[in-house]
């Protein structure tokens, strides 16, 4: 890497000051040590005399010393700063090493030992001077010449680190001690000198003997506990430590130990050089600096940063005291080129010449003269200056960047892009970088900074809105177009300009979009791809790779854009021509093609100017199709967005067919393209045959036939023209070939020789002929009369191969062949033709004998002598036509024959006789006779009584119809018509189906059943045969029903519809008899065959099963009960029948049980009706057993009506009324009622000391049947109200019972009121409960006094679950009850009432403390916006925003604004605490729900005296361990109950502070912001002043001159200062523990004096308080 340019000149020079005399003096070192001799004696007092100021020296240097830094590296960042700040000789690169070491050069015991080497010019006698005192600092005040420190504490940071630090330096030899110097009694900075131990030959054996020791060295012997802890820090400077130093070029740490293996801490080595050009014109400069860092073993490692620095002139309302002698501020970006150096640590984002430990996550670094807080991590955020440089650092960054981003005019636009990674593309950690970082942003959209492409070697930028940005994907099409000579000139001319290509990357996308730079519209890419003619311009791989980016895109880009309209689309026209096509073309117009196969492409294409692109179908060229080919996804696209479809020679075929028309010739080149197609295995025969099926014919009329069923070859020389003489299919859309498909033709160079085609149509298109062609539905002339033999072969032989093929033959072809008198026969020796359905082949076996067996029919025979054996070839065929050749068949020809005499009434009797006769004789000759019978025995020719039926539906009569007659109007064959020969063929009627004998046939019954009314009054044997079919037929569904409707069953009480008729049964019959009216089956009628029956009688209706009649019988006694007319004989009688079931232990049904127990049936000798169990029979009430009811016989049944549910003795009896009370409405039970039930209860109570039943005490706590005061309610919610009780309550205040209603009898059944649940005892818990519930309803204010007065009287506590409610009175007379924490009722206040009562107040809050909860908290923070405050001018508690009012944590605050301001700004807690609630807990809740404290809220306007004060030790302010002791003996004070920590944590606060100590009262300003925006102001004069949230304590100093009076009035002061401050939510104890202190304060807080106090007032600390005054005083 070649070595960058060095600097000429540092970056901060110093403007008009050093930081040392400017007389840089050469010390000697005997001159060196009499200068330390003269400070030591004349400063401090050494060998002269006792130094008066000696305590506060040692004092104010260990208090800054203790409290700089929070971490022991900051020492290391105030040496480095030191060496910043320092001078050096010209020609001098500065350089600070740092080195540690084991070795005890010191000899002072340290386990490890600090070098720093710094090579300045070295201590003169002013900084030795310095360096000896406090807050003396050379550089004091020189912030504008370029120094950088600021603390005050510089070198002194060592102690934090060593005891004693040594420094050699330009002859000085010195060293300090932080044991105060046994001479003056100071320590830290008395100069002692150092012969020895180490001298300068010690250092140099450490640094180096051949090394030239730098000017400067400090010495620093480690603490043992601090070794670990240096080197840590050491080992993790950071590499960017020099970034922003003006002056140090070279730091380096490392460990020197004899033994390398021993080394602990991360050697390191640092240095920075810089290359500077100043840009003036904005008062800026920029330069480079390469950062090298070597860690340890490691390789170097390198970075370049490009530095910014521009300097800002300081805003007036940014100015702060610290700077106030700084116009402008410098700040300084770095970017880094590549990754930063960070040895594995964080990366620092902000500085402050110094790293801090902020990060930014902002990709550059912020360098700029922060302000920071003591521990360097951060910066003060809020700070006005800080705030100030912040503003700036948009406006640095923005020249910074504009300047990295144009300077170079010669580089390409490709190395810009880097540049990019330095915008603030991520979200910083801090808000206010956010804001710097949206700053930038905007500005940033406002430059010009943004590279276009460009055409030629000039660069152009342009503003980030103006630029788009192009897809990847077409990016690559433009730039292998631009490679291939395409025309790019007008690229950004369209629109917006377009991003450069180098930049438009997915790299950076994040970059572009914090820049908001957005693709172009989808507009401007048909634009680009018409104006840079990227189709023909460009070579086929760079335009399929375009049309694959329109595939990607299309659906999600293009679809509705021009680019549908832009001519794209390659494709061969019908000259050959290549042409474009838009794609809204192809999709819409034209079918754009490419073949599925490469080896087809020149044929279709070929055809394709052959058909003249017929129907739009185009090609793409033959080129394009082979490059598309090896782009799958383009075929996807083509397909989906139907632009391109992909088809083989059988798809353009099937597009092209509905392109042909009626064109003749296309129809013709179609059929030779598809025939050339399928010879050269171009497309399968299974497809042809398809597209031979579609395709359109000439016909031989010369016009296109489209439609068709089927082909016919052309007439020239067919069989068809032969047999039929005309077309017969004409009309069926047959097609007859024209002549044109026999000629020989050429195409595409093939030659196709005559009636090629037509054999190929024969294979392809089915062109058919007889016999191959399917015949025609229609009938044809040539077969009415006779045919040639030559013709009649060729028919059969047709018919043949129809049959050959499964082929149906049609009917009107079929009939006409079979109807046609075209066939030769012979009839009884005569030649003649016949029809084939009327002729017959016959064999030898049976033609002659059926032809003399039959006297009925001649038998036409073929004439096999005319046809030859030939036609026995076709017996099959000849069947087919019709042709009879079977001798079951020519029975089945008579057969029908004689049906047909039959159809026209012709069929005689003498016929029919015949015919018998001849199934006789079949039957007798053994010839087969079931053709013959199936030809006759579905006709109806048989007459019979009920007219002509078939034979299967006839009756041959005998006797064994007689009883089903009855019941049925069968069909009896008519004798009387046929005479009585018709008797001698019973067997040959059976053949036919004629019923001969009843066999049994029920269901011929059942079909002929009679109507419903003709069944009315049945004989007894016609009604039992008809139950007899029901049981045996399949049928019976229709006799049932018939039956049922007709009043066909003889009862006891006449005819009637079996449903209403019962079956008696001797073992359960008696029930039906107990009432008159049930018709029973009259079994002496029917005879007891009848019951044999009994399924069958219960399927038309009778009543046969026990439970059903039951069911009838409950109905009618549930009727008879309700209507009270169940006579005495009908009880006595049912009694009776009960008594036979009980006997014969038959289980009687539930229904049947739960009838008799439950209808008011038993008449009681109280005149009514009830059920059984409510009747007792021997107390009321009473069963009516007298003469003139149920008499004393009813008593015979006393085991019946006890199993029925009637009590029948007296013990049972109160169990039932117990077990069946129920209640109603109570409005409707009397007094009467209640008294009897009491009286009930003490009766059954009295005997034998038994409990009521638990069912009934359930029945009746479970009923609001007792009437109170407030209402009915259930026993165990009512009172029984004790006149003891006074004025305590009245009758009207709970749920007492209404003894005016029941009466005074009432008050004597006390026990019994208490046994069923009523509370008695007003002075249980029961009844305190139930006053507690009844509360809630209460409105009355008197009334809730009461109940509330006597529930508190009574010590009554709610339960821990219990739901809370809050009454609050809206007058003197009543209120409202609140839910738990009611914010709403406050809510209203606030709304309505700026001013409330202390006592709602008390009320309200004292509510919500005693049910305190985190729902509670939740609910009242995020409703109550207001809250009370107290009023300065009265004592009204006003409701105030909860943001304008304050917690009084600190009361000199309080008494302060509370004084001066006219608002309400402080919180309302009560004067008396009524609740026991301590004033804390209303402060906690308070700042629960969001009220500030005033200590957190106020602000220092002005602290006049405070900012020049000196600080001292808390010694110095009393505050000593005597005070302490004195407030923990208070604090532990029983009274006021604070354990232990409670103790501690209230003194820590005082233990903390810092004490500031003025010679004058000090002055200070508040200043108070509220919510609302107001501002209250205050001031005031202290001499004694706590600042408890900067935890500084201000006094004035105490002037013994002064007198008494100030001592008093400072004793005062103080005491009540730290009492407040201490005790401020102790209001009440404050007084006391100021007395306290005021006392001590004039004792001097002596311990003795004060240990004497504190025993005399019986006051005394724990051991826990003794250890903690040892830990917080460890010195005393």
């Amino acid at each position: 890497m070649k070595t960058p340019r060095r600097p000429s000149g540092p970056i901060n020079p110093p403007r008009s000051c050093k930081r040392r005399n400017t007389m840089n003096e050469e010390l000697t070192m005997a001159s060196a040590k009499q200068h330390i001799e003269e400070i030591r004696k004349d400063r401090f007092w050494i060998g002269v005399g006792k130094n008066p100021l000696s305590k506060p020296l040692r004092m104010a240097v260990k208090y800054l010393s203790a409290e700089l830094y929070s971490k022991d590296v900051h020492f290391l960042m105030e040496l480095i700063q030191n060496a910043e700040d320092n001078e050096y000789p010209d020609g001098v690169e500065p350089s600070l090493e740092f080195m540690i070491t084991r070795q005890d050069i010191t000899a002072t015991g340290a386990p490890a030992t600090l070098l720093m080497f710094n090579n300045e010019k070295g201590f003169s006698r002013k900084n030795m001077e310095s360096i000896c005192n406090v807050g003396a600092s050379t550089k004091a005040g020189n912030r504008k010449c370029g120094y950088i420190g600021e603390k005050g504490i510089g070198f002194k940071s060592v102690f934090l680190l060593t005891v004693q630090p040594y420094i050699f330096s330009n002859g000085y030899q010195i060293r300090f001690s932080e044991t105060p110097c046994p001479e003056c009694d100071i320590a830290y900075i008395v100069p002692e000198w150092v012969d020895s131990k180490p001298c300068v030959s010690d250092i140099q054996k450490i640094y180096g003997r051949s090394r030239k020791l730098p000017t400067t060295t400090l010495i620093l012997p480690l603490k043992p506990d601090k070794v670990k802890a240096v080197k840590e820090q050491l080992s993790s400077i950071h590499p960017e430590l020099l970034l922003f130093l003006s002056k140090i070029k070279q730091l380096s740490v490392k460990e020197d130990n004899m033994d390398p293996n021993v080394n602990t801490i991360r050697a390191v080595s640092i240095s920075s050089e810089r290359d500077f050009v100043a840009k003036k014109s904005i008062d800026a400069e920029s330069y480079t600096v390469h950062l090298t860092a070597a860690d340890g073993d490691n390789p170097e490692g390198e970075c370049v940063y490009y530095m910014w620095r521009q300097r800002f002139p300081v805003k007036q309302e940014s100015k702060v005291e610290k700077r106030i002698d700084i116009d402008e501020w410098s700040i300084t970006l770095a970017f880094p080129y590549g990754k930063r150096l960070n040895r594995g640590m964080t990366s620092v984002g902000i500085y402050a010449f110094l790293p801090t430990e902020v990060v930014t996550n902002l990709p550059f670094i912020i360098q700029a003269d922060f302000l920071l807080p003591s521990s360097r991590e951060t910066i003060l955020w809020d700070d006005v200056w800080n705030q100030g440089i912040l503003h700036c650092v948009p406006n640095a960054f923005i020249n910074a960047f504009v300047s990295l981003v144009k300077t170079k005019e010669d580089a390409p636009a490709s190395s810009l892009a880097r540049m990019f990674d330095f915008l603030p593309i991520n979200t910083s950690c801090h808000p206010k970088l956010n804001v710097i970082r949206e700053s930038i942003r905007g500005k940033l959209l406002q430059e010009d900074i943004i590279p276009s492409e460009s055409h030629s070697m000039q660069k152009f930028f342009h503003k980030p809105q103006e630029v788009g940005r192009l897809m990847p994907t077409f990016w690559n099409v433009l730039l292998k177009a631009k490679r291939q000579g395409a025309k790019l000139h007008n690229l950004s001319s369209l629109e917006k300009y377009i991003l450069d290509s180098s930049f438009d990357t997915d790299k950076y996308n994040d970059v572009l979009n914090f820049l908001e730079i957005e693709f172009v519209d989808v507009n401007w890419y048909p634009k680009c791809i018409q104006s840079c003619n990227l189709v023909f311009d460009v070579q086929e791989d760079v335009y399929v790779e375009l049309l694959c980016f329109l595939a990607v895109n299309w659906s999600s880009q293009f679809e509705r854009t021009a680019l549908r309209l832009i001519p794209l689309l390659k494709y061969v026209d019908a000259s050959g021509t290549v042409s474009l096509l838009s794609i809204a073309e192809a999709q819409a117009q034209y079918t754009l093609c490419r073949s599925q196969h490469a080896q087809h492409i020149s044929w279709l294409i070929d055809w394709s100017k052959k058909f003249r692109s017929a129907g739009n179908l185009v090609f793409l060229p033959g080129k394009t199709q082979e490059f598309t080919a090896k782009v799958d996804f383009l075929f996807a696209w083509f397909k989906d967005c139907r632009i391109v479809t992909t088809i083989d020679v059988y798809g353009y075929a099937s597009l092209l067919l509905n392109s042909l028309g009626s064109n003749r010739t296309l129809v013709l080149d179609f059929a030779h393209f598809l025939h050339l197609s399928f010879s050269r295995s171009f497309i399968s025969e299974s497809k042809v045959k398809r597209l031979c099926a579609e395709m359109p014919l000439l016909n031989g009329y010369g016009s296109v036939t489209v439609k068709r069923k089927g082909v016919l070859v052309p007439a020239d020389g067919s069989n068809w023209v032969q047999l039929m003489g005309s077309n017969p299919w004409r009309d069926e859309d047959f097609v007859e070939l024209a002549e044109e498909y026999l000629h020989s033709r050429r195409y595409a160079g093939q030659y196709v020789p005559k009636r090629a085609l037509i054999n190929f149509l024969r294979s392809c298109a089915c062109a058919s002929d007889i016999p191959d062609i399917s015949p025609p539905d229609a009938p044809f002339p040539t077969v009415s009369g006779p045919l040639t033999k030559q013709n009649a072969f060729l028919l059969l032989e047709w018919i043949m191969k129809l049959r050959s093929n499964v082929f149906l033959i049609p009917s009107k072809f079929l009939s006409c062949i079979k109807n046609g008198s075209w066939l030769k026969v012979t009839i009884s020796g005569s030649p003649g033709y016949k029809p084939p359905s009327q002729s017959f082949l016959p064999c030898s076996s049976w033609g002659s004998l059926l032809q003399s067996g039959s006297d009925m029919v001649d038998i036409p025979m073929v004439d096999k002598s005319f046809y030859g054996n030939k036609i026995s070839h076709y017996e099959e065929e000849l069947k087919a036509i019709g042709v009879i050749s079977d001798c079951g068949e020519a029975c089945e020809f008579i057969g029908k024959h004689l049906m047909s005499l039959a159809t026209n009434y012709n069929l005689t009797a003498t016929k029919v006789i015949a015919m018998l006769n001849f199934i006789k004789f079949l039957r007798e000759k053994y010839l087969p006779v079931d053709k013959f019978i199936n030809a006759v025995k579905n006709v109806e020719w048989v007459r019979t009584s009920s007219g002509e039926r078939l034979p299967a539906e006839s009756v041959l009569y005998d006797g064994s119809w007689e009883a089903a007659s009855g019941i049925s109007q069968i069909p009896f064959l008519d004798q009387g018509y046929y005479g009585n020969d018709i008797l001698n063929y019973k067997t040959e009627l059976d053949l036919l189906g004629v019923l001969v004998g009843f066999k049994p046939n029920y269901d011929m019954v059942i079909d002929h059943l009679k109507p419903s009314m003709s069944l009315n009054y049945l004989r007894a044997e016609s009604f039992l045969f008809a139950l007899k079919c029901i049981q045996n037929s399949q049928k019976s569904g229709t006799l049932v029903a018939s039956l049922k409707d007709a009043k066909c069953l003889r009862t006891n009480i006449g005819h009637l519809n079996p449903g209403q008729c019962f079956l008696f049964d001797h073992e359960w019959g008696c029930i039906l008899t107990v009432f008159d009216g049930f018709p029973l089956v009259d079994g002496d009628f029917y005879g007891n065959k009848v019951f044999d029956y009994k399924c069958e009688l219960e399927k038309i209706g009778v009543v046969v099963d026990f439970d059903v009649a039951m069911k009838a019988f409950c109905n009618d006694f549930k009727q008879r009960a309700s209507s009270k007319s169940i006579t005495k004989e009908n009880v006595l009688s049912f009694l009776s029948c009960y008594k036979e079931f009980r006997n014969s232990k038959r289980p009687l049904p539930t229904e049947f049980r739960t009838c008799v127990r439950e209808a008011k049936w038993l008449r009681t000798r109280l005149a009514d009706f009830r059920s059984p169990k409510d009747c007792i029979l021997y107390v009321l009430p009473f069963v009516d057993d007298s003469d003139k009811y149920y008499g004393k016989g009813i008593h015979q049944f006393k085991g019946e009506l006890e199993n029925l549910g009637i009590v029948v003795d007296f013990k049972t009896g109160a169990a039932l009324i117990f077990e069946n009370i129920f209640f109603q409405d109570p409005t409707y039970i009397t007094p009467e009622s209640v008294i009897s039930l009491l009286k009930c209860v003490k009766n059954f109570t009295t005997e034998g000391q038994r409990s009521l039943p638990d069912t009934f005490l359930k029945k009746i706590h479970q009923t609001k049947w007792l009437k109170t005061k407030a209402g009915y309610k259930s026993p165990k919610k009512c009172l029984s109200f004790n006149a003891k009780l006074g004025s305590s309550l009245q009758r009207h205040d709970g749920p007492f019972i209404d003894e005016e209603y029941y009466g005074p009898a009432i008050s004597s059944y006390k026990k019994e009121l208490d046994a069923i649940g009523v509370v008695i005892d007003m002075l249980s818990g029961d009844a305190r409960s139930l006053l507690a519930h009844h509360l809630k309803s209460q409105s009355e204010f008197a009334r809730i006094v009461r109940i509330y007065d006597y529930l508190r009287e009574s010590d009554w506590r709610p339960d821990d679950g219990a739901h809370k409610r809050l009454w609050v009175p809206t007058s003197s007379f009543d209120g409202m009850w609140l839910e738990e924490a009611p914010p709403t009722l406050w809510i209203e206040w606030g709304n309505t009432r700026p001013v409330v009562s202390h006592d709602e107040c008390s009320a309200f809050w004292g509510h919500v403390i005693r049910y305190w909860s985190t729902k509670t908290e939740q609910m009242i923070s995020e409703s109550v916006a207001k809250v009370p405050a107290v009023c300065p001018t009265s004592d009204d508690v006003q409701l105030v925003d909860k943001l304008d009012v304050f917690l009084p944590d600190d009361l000199l605050l309080k008494d302060l604004f509370g004084k001066s301001s006219p608002y309400p700004l402080f919180v309302w807690c009560p004067v008396k605490n009524i609740h026991l609630v301590p004033r804390a807990r209303h402060h906690d809740i308070y700042a629960k729900i969001g009220v500030r404290k005033i200590s957190k809220s106020v602000s220092i306007c002005e602290l006049s005296a405070a900012e020049c004060g000196e600080l001292k030790s808390p010694k110095d302010a009393s505050i000593v361990k005597g005070l302490v002791r004195l407030i923990l003996g208070f604090l532990g004070d029983p009274l006021l109950n604070m354990v232990v920590e409670d103790r501690h944590e209230t003194v820590k606060p005082l233990l903390n502070v810092t004490v500031l100590e003025m010679s004058e009262p000090i002055k200070v300003s508040y200043s108070l912001k509220m919510g609302s925006g107001k501002v209250v102001k205050v001031s005031t004069s202290q001499m004694v002043c706590w600042e408890k949230e900067s935890s500084e304590f201000f006094t004035q100093k105490v002037e013994k001159s002064g007198g008494q009076r100030f001592l008093v009035e400072y004793a005062t002061r103080f005491s009540e200062v730290v009492a407040q401050g201490l005790l401020w939510e102790k209001e009440d104890q404050i007084a006391r523990l100021a007395e306290l202190i005021k006392f001590g304060f004039f004792m001097g807080f002596d311990e003795d004096a004060v240990d004497y106090f504190m025993k005399s007032k019986n006051m005394h600390i724990s051991l826990e308080d003794e250890e903690f005054l040892a830990s917080a005083f460890p010195s005393c």
